[in-house]
């Protein structure tokens, strides 16, 4: 049973889902001329509290039922699971925060989260820049021009948005990381060395 899943996995990835769904689905404030969302904090904390496996699942589980029952139809959701799932995913190789000892990254823990939500965050910003460009060349018949348009449209809030990620994400992790050791789930996620 060294590299088994165990119940709690199980129990904490689909608890972090329900937590991703119910921010997407509540918390957005008007910033900028954007809306400002928290989801990507949550996508990202998913990766570091859970690792980048079990957290890439919480973020694209939670982001995919928010796009099912919003009505953006299957295609949409599955490109949304990807995408969070890599964000997240991608937080928690690089911090590496979840692992008991060796990490892929020398140093700090509070670097490591650093540059994992930074890889993240900038790893979700491509992908949607990606998806825009896809979406509206490739699927919509826009001409280039068009789409680099519609692309530039979309960077800033995508920045903003995943900019708040950057920093709130590795603040609310280590607010968080001293309550999760303490009650065990830190221990209990980690893979056995």
């Amino acid at each position: 049973m060294k590299n088994s899943i165990k119940i709690h996995h199980i129990v904490y990835t689909a608890l972090m889902a329900a937590i991703i769904f119910a921010v997407v689905s509540l918390l957005s404030f008007p910033f900028m001329g954007t809306k400002l969302h928290p989801s990507n904090v949550f996508d990202l904390l998913a990766g570091l509290i859970l690792g980048p496996w079990f957290g890439g699942l919480a973020a694209g589980i939670g982001n995919f039922l928010y796009d099912i029952v919003h009505g953006y139809g299957i295609l949409e959701a599955l490109v949304t699971f990807a995408m969070k799932f890599f964000a997240a995913m991608l937080a928690g190789l690089i911090s590496g925060a979840y692992r008991k000892e060796g990490n892929m990254l020398k140093g700090s823990e509070h670097v490591r989260v650093i540059l994992g939500c930074l890889a993240g965050a900038l790893g979700y910003v491509a992908l949607y820049m990606l998806k825009t460009f896809v979406k509206q060349h490739y699927v919509g018949g826009v001409p280039l021009e068009g789409t680099w348009i519609a692309m530039l449209e979309k960077l800033p809030g995508s920045l903003i948005n995943n900019g708040f990620a950057f920093v709130v994400t590795p603040i609310l992790y280590t607010a968080l990381r001293p309550a999760l050791n303490r009650i065990g789930v830190i221990e209990q996620l980690r893979p056995k060395q």
